[in-house]
């Protein structure tokens, strides 16, 4: 069993491109530009932004942080939008997900400019994505293909089961494995809550991508030796005995499927910190974009 090390990983894919940046620099160009509007005061999202925020500072991107309060209105963002959409000076953009109630968040996505949407949540990229197109994959997808490509792991010709069918992940990887190329080259179950005997899937499955949010749901009886796991779950478990009074768990029993596996994801640790890796290199890419327009 190996462990697929998304915070070694990430951590090479920030060297190489703080090693771009600082060419960038020394041909006198601007260097990429991040943004992030932040409604509210969710606590994972404070979290993950300010996350994002000191990437950007360690490769020597720039990065604007927009902080709205949670009384925001839907016109007022929009209009934020409208701005960041607007400023030369900003390559990429993203809106912290989730949003307050009273703001449609398809409304919001449909108003980032797709050149600048570095989540690759807009319709248009997605679609782009769909078509095998050169676009933003998002980043969290974008990630888990990363690893599998580092690592070498084969997916043709395997049978890959996605668990969940979000927009930001299960739906995007079904597509994604399936397409022509590596990763991908694979054939793709996708199960979701109203999927009918999901261990009889599973079991058959040579790589397994959970995005499922169920902490522990993913047992060692429900899978084949030498399954290649991707565990996407990230769930924090109220837990008094610990400092913090949590812990961080993912959707797989990583204690018992670990002994099955062949490759497998911890949590935290795997998937997560390359979701930040490839948001800063969707940034990078909208700056050559840019670079290349102007």
């Amino acid at each position: 069993m190996e462990i697929l090390d998304g915070k070694k990983v990430a951590n090479e894919i920030k060297a190489e491109i703080a090693a771009e940046v600082d060419l960038m620099k020394a041909r006198g160009e601007k260097v990429p530009h991040l943004a992030a509007i932040l409604v509210g005061t969710d606590g994972a999202s404070l979290t993950y932004v300010g996350s994002k925020v000191r990437s950007c500072q360690r490769i020597g991107f720039e990065s604007t942080l927009v902080q709205m309060p949670n009384t925001t209105s839907e016109i007022e963002l929009l209009k934020k939008i409208e701005e960041l959409n607007e400023n030369d000076d900003i390559d990429g953009f993203i809106v912290q997900l989730p949003l307050p109630p009273q703001i449609d968040e398809q409304k919001v996505l449909l108003a980032v400019n797709p050149d600048k949407d570095v989540d690759g949540f807009h319709p248009m990229n997605f679609g782009k994505m769909a078509l095998d197109m050169s676009t933003f994959i998002p980043a969290t997808p974008f990630g888990i293909l990363e690893l599998l490509d580092r690592y070498k792991v084969d997916t043709q010709g395997k049978h890959t089961v996605v668990i969940g069918r979000s927009h930001i992940v299960g739906r995007p990887m079904s597509i994604l494995m399936g397409r022509k190329g590596f990763p991908g080259n694979s054939t793709v179950t996708l199960t979701h809550s109203r999927t009918k005997n999901i261990s009889q899937i599973t079991t058959q499955a040579d790589i397994i991508i959970s995005a499922l949010g169920v902490p522990g749901f993913l047992k060692a009886e429900m899978v084949k030796d030498d399954v290649v796991i991707i565990d996407v779950g990230i769930t924090r478990v109220p837990d008094e005995t610990r400092e913090r009074g949590y812990y961080i768990t993912g959707d797989v029993d990583f204690e018992n499927v670990s002994k099955k596996a062949s490759y497998i994801t911890p949590v935290p640790g795997g998937v997560g910190p390359m979701t930040i890796a490839m948001l800063l290199k969707n940034t990078l890419l909208a700056r050559e974009r840019h670079r290349a327009r102007s």
